[in-house]
Formats: structure tokens, C-alpha cells, sequence
């Protein structure tokens, strides 16, 4: 077990790097789980970069109150897609400590929606050093868990509740010395030929939240 955190900033340095998350998503609707993976590259960015000042202005925040935030870029895929689709994309997001702390604040982002629309969340981190996000959309909320067993193992659980609700949860194993022999996120994830198909999910139940660490 590492040392934990001692606020949200450290929590979120620790998670810099590059991941490979296995997934499992239960949707309740049609009482089915459905698998997945994804790589995730992290990095960290400064209070005073240009896109963390952008998105506290866009959010009506202070960026005077950012103490930094992240980069996150994400390939993957999930038992339920089409052949050739894949999901990729990237995310910055933003800390402003609302205590003297930094357990406790809001979390900005540049990206909530599969649509890119812009979300903000409430961020708090528990005596054991797991961090708890809150997210609450136009149709929907979100309420994501995340805690580390090690340096490089990191586990994620997500609950969605609003048009579509889902349960996830999320193994995760840092990348250390490019151990897959080639840049996960050079390639896209390769599809799912072959697998089982699930049932036929509707745009507003695609739009699920981004989590603030990857896909």
C-alpha cells in the first residue's frame, strides 16, 4: 500500500503517467455487464497554463484560485461496439480548493458530455485517502470513487444515475518502461469483432459523463 495522498493535487500527480484500465459497465436498464478497455496518458499541467486560466474564466471562476490541474488522453473500446468504432479523445481539467487543504473544491473541465460540453464537479477526499467526485449534468449525475492499492495499481468506480443509469468499475496498471513495446494511443483501439453483440443503446444513453482520468 503507498502512502496516501495528502490532498487532490498530489492525488492527481500520482495518477500522471501512462494506464491500462480494464472495465466492467452494468447497465441496469437491460441487466446486462459489459467489458472493456482502455489506455490512458496523464499529464500534469501548471495553475498558470493557458487552458487551466481558459476554463476557470468559462466556469465564472477565479483562475487566481487554480492550484493546477491535468492533461488526459484516452483510446479504447467496449465489448458492445460496432466493428471499427473506438473511442478516443482527450480532457483537461482544473483544481480550485475550496478549503485550506486542498481536500476539498471544485473540478473543471473542458469536457463533460460525449459532445464536449463544458462540467464542473465537487471534488472531496475521504481519512484514507480516496478521492470522491460528484458531477451533477442537465439529465443526469454521476458520482465517481477513485483510490490507489499501490504506485502503480488504481482502482475507479462510477455510478450514473438520470437517463441512463450505470454501475462501473475499473482495474487500472501503470505503463512503466513502454512495456507494450508500442504508443497505445498511436493506435486505436482494434474494435471487438467477433464478440457478442448487446443490445442497442440510444443516443441519450451514449452520452455517458467522462471521467476526469480517462474514458
Amino acid at each position: 500500500m503507498t502512502d496516501s495522498p495528502t490532498d487532490a493535487l498530489a492525488f492527481f500527480r500520482q495518477s500522471c503517467g501512462r494506464w491500462r484500465s480494464r472495465r466492467s459497465s452494468h447497465h441496469l436498464l437491460h441487466r446486462r455487464a459489459e467489458a472493456g478497455s482502455s489506455f490512458i496518458e496523464v499529464v500534469s499541467l501548471g495553475p498558470k497554463d493557458s487552458r487551466l486560466i481558459a476554463i476557470a474564466t468559462l466556469h465564472g471562476q477565479d483562475p487566481t484560485g487554480l492550484v493546477g490541474g491535468c492533461q488526459v488522453r484516452w483510446s479504447g473500446s467496449m465489448a458492445w461496439d460496432k466493428v471499427g468504432e473506438a473511442h478516443e479523445g482527450e480532457s483537461v481539467f482544473g483544481l480550485i480548493p475550496t478549503d485550506d487543504l486542498g481536500r476539498e473544491g471544485l473540478l473543471l473541465r473542458d469536457r463533460g458530455y460525449a459532445e464536449t460540453a463544458p462540467v464542473a464537479g465537487r471534488f472531496a477526499m475521504d481519512s484514507h485517502g480516496e478521492l470522491l467526485l460528484t458531477t451533477n449534468y442537465e439529465t443526469m449525475s454521476s458520482v465517481e470513487r477513485f483510490s490507489f492499492l499501490g504506485p502503480n495499481v488504481r482502482l475507479r468506480s462510477s455510478t450514473v444515475e438520470g437517463l441512463s443509469n450505470t454501475a462501473s468499475f475499473c482495474i487500472e496498471t501503470r505503463l512503466v518502461n513502454d512495456e507494450t513495446g508500442e504508443s497505445p494511443l498511436a493506435s486505436s483501439a482494434q474494435g471487438t469483432a467477433g464478440a457478442v453483440p448487446g443490445p442497442t443503446i440510444t443516443p441519450s444513453q451514449a452520452k455517458l459523463p467522462l471521467s476526469p482520468l480517462g474514458w
